[in-house]
């Protein structure tokens, strides 16, 4: 299934995702935006994961947010600490319905209800090697052209900011 379905709902939403998550998605991306941060959910990275969101900062540093909608799906999860390889911080996002405790202090925290999002824990930096930044550079540029083609020839107005 493409990353960009045009018909559905949500066109960026490949159902892969439970309700909770997608709420959990909205409330990030709300803060984000709010920040004039850029965000690009479902980014397939050079390694074969696809990170939940990925947010590029003013200077270009790269955030990876996973997230997580329960205590099990984070605990069933392994391959997180790979995404360290690919952006300068990394932030778990949950709703209020999972305890905050359960995520490692080592990364960064984002408590979101939908509606809005708040960072309650800042990341620790790791920058990026010169390279990998260059190619994350330009997958998260080609990923959102490319997303933005799909919907422009599915005859969807794309407001251009």
């Amino acid at each position: 299934m493409p990353i960009v379905d045009p018909h559905a709902r949500n066109p960026f939403e490949d159902r892969r995702q439970s309700e909770r998550a997608l709420l959990v998605r909205r409330g990030v991306q709300k803060l984000f935006f709010s920040l004039g941060v850029p965000v690009l959910p479902e980014l397939p990275l050079a390694s074969g994961r696809r990170a939940d969101l990925v947010a590029v900062g003013p200077k270009g540093e790269f955030l990876i947010i996973e997230i997580k909608s329960s205590v099990e799906d984070l605990r069933a999860d392994l391959k997180w600490p790979e995404y360290r390889l690919h952006c300068d911080r990394f932030y778990f996002a949950t709703h209020p319905e999972v305890p905050a405790d359960i995520f490692p202090q080592d990364a960064g925290f984002i408590l979101s209800d939908g509606h809005g999002a708040e960072i309650l824990r800042e990341s620790p930096e790791h920058p990026l090697a010169g390279a990998t930044r260059k190619a994350m550079l330009i997958r998260f540029a080609r990923a959102s052209a490319g997303r933005l083609m799909a919907l422009e020839r599915a005859g969807i107005d794309v407001p251009i900011l």
